[in-house]
């Protein structure tokens, strides 16, 4: 009797340690702005939560808007929209927060390599175990190719700890796709964000110059309707939906 006792008092210790682990979230994201649109309000539920976040974003996000990149032209509003992208995951909470400056909307001229290096490393040195980033089929090709680096740098190694995967919906680029021979966007991965949605419309006002108005999907307006939609499919006000790329139990 005494002995059995014991064994309940060790397990119970045990499982209230295991809650006590924080998790550790790496958010890819492929441009200043995708973190908070495709996973902003979930990003505010994991600070909540206690979880560890690093928010990595690819490209610089701005001198594709010209037919020649130039950077040394566009240094000042580089640099201004760099410290939205920091001001920005202050707020949202982060623990960590990288930019990598890869040309913006011509990672397809960079070796996947040498992308996929660096997503690697960030997931061995912190050693992650839930990573967002972008579905495969966006319009955008910066957010194909960093679909495809992270599924490559997150590969299934003994070594790893990663034990999700979940791809999210960016406005403007996974609606703008028109889907044929390809799979649309049809989330199976939801998370309720009622209590964040309007933090993260907030958060977002620091990306003002990256917002269009209604009705484009990446408006305000627009971004909280389809939060409303996305809720409808789970009897909840608003939600995130994700496509889960993988689960391990």
């Amino acid at each position: 009797s005494r002995f059995y006792v014991r064994m309940n008092k060790a397990d119970f210790t045990k499982i209230k340690w295991r809650k006590k682990m924080n998790k550790k979230v790496l958010v890819v994201a492929a441009h200043p702005d995708d973190e908070i649109l495709g996973c902003g309000a979930t990003i505010l539920k994991h600070i909540l939560d206690g979880d560890f976040v690093h928010i990595l974003i690819m490209a610089e996000g701005i001198t594709s808007r010209q037919e020649i990149r130039d950077v040394e032209n566009n240094k000042d509003n580089l640099l201004l929209l760099h410290n939205h992208s920091y001001v920005v995951a202050k707020k949202l909470g982060a623990e960590k927060f990288t930019m990598l400056n890869f040309p913006d909307n011509r990672m397809d001229s960079i070796d996947l390599l040498d992308i996929i290096k660096p997503v690697e490393k960030i997931i061995e040195n912190d050693n992650i175990e839930i990573i967002y980033t972008h579905f495969i089929n966006d319009i955008n090709i910066d957010h194909q190719i960093t679909h495809k680096a992270v599924v490559t740098a997150a590969r299934a190694l003994p070594c790893r700890n990663i034990k999700q995967i979940l791809f999210f919906e960016t406005p403007s680029s996974t609606d703008y796709q028109i889907y044929s021979d390809v799979h649309s966007f049809t989330p199976n991965w939801f998370v309720d964000v009622e209590d964040f949605i309007d933090r993260k419309i907030e958060i977002l006002k620091e990306y003002d110059s990256e917002m269009r108005k209604y009705p484009h999907s990446r408006s305000y307006d627009g971004i909280k309707i389809l939060a409303q939609y996305r809720g409808l499919a789970i009897g909840r006000k608003y939600a995130e939906a994700f496509v889960l790329g993988r689960n391990i139990l």
